[in-house]
């Protein structure tokens, strides 16, 4: 199997203080992965889990200047921070790849509701964003096999919206990949998990699973969380060749 590794930026900040740059970093050119429609996802991103509004807005900042257009935030303070960058840099936009994710719902949740709610969260978010769609939009599991295929299908819905250019899912195990499977009219670009060497090689069926099934994994080390230093982030696939490193 081919893999390709990328950096993740750090997710959370020491110090809001201006960085000193390399002369180079204003023209690097990040490699990308091509998902389905022809979607250029750069393999090099800024992760801003657990960061405040200002926070937010400040790595963003300093992403740019290394040149790391790839954002992937959370909805909220995260969310909020993208949007005071953007409306900052009126000209930014189309050079950003703007990465993001719906809610969780809650315990319990029916699965019209857990709808409403994935569909009232992009109003929302794009609102308050100030964009017209977003590059990437992951939805996250649920233990209710239902509440997935409903708040899948209006991610479905967004991607033929246009109001996302591409569509994956976040932290699924094969259990809950193959619910969103059974229903889905389109198949999830990103599967985007947590693994560790206890998972083994195939971690748990997913690698299995995936080359069957065609989605494309994001693995993201355990040791990359809030607070953590930039770690490794691997993607497999065997007719993924592009971008990456034996």
């Amino acid at each position: 199997l081919r893999s390709a590794i990328a950096i993740g930026a750090a997710s959370a900040l020491s110090t809001l203080s201006s960085p000193t740059l390399p002369a180079h970093a204003a023209s690097r050119t990040v490699p990308s992965w091509t998902l389905a429609g022809g979607v250029e996802f750069p393999i090099l991103a800024l992760n801003t889990a657990g960061m405040s509004t200002p926070e937010t807005e400040k790595a963003i900042e300093f992403a740019q200047k290394e040149g790391i257009t790839h954002v992937d935030f959370h909805p909220g303070q995260e969310r909020d921070g993208m949007a005071s960058y953007l409306s900052k840099h009126k000209g930014e936009r189309e050079k950003m790849f703007l990465n993001t994710k719906i809610r969780k719902p809650p315990p319990g949740t029916s699965p019209e509701d857990a709808a409403k709610l994935a569909r009232d969260q992009v109003d929302d978010d794009l609102r308050v964003l100030g964009v017209d769609k977003v590059d990437m939009l992951m939805l996250r599991d649920s233990p209710d096999a239902k509440v997935i295929q409903a708040q899948w299908a209006v991610v479905e819905e967004t991607l033929a919206a246009g109001r996302a250019r591409s569509v994956g899912v976040i932290n699924y195990c094969p259990s809950a990949l193959k619910a969103v499977l059974a229903t889905a009219k389109v198949t999830p670009s990103i599967n985007y998990i947590m693994a560790h060497a206890g998972m083994g090689r195939d971690l748990h069926g997913l690698r299995t699973l995936g080359e069957k099934t065609g989605n494309t994994h994001v693995l993201v080390r355990p040791d990359g969380g809030a607070g953590g230093q930039p770690r490794p982030r691997e993607q497999s696939n065997p007719k993924a060749d592009r971008g990456g490193t034996r």
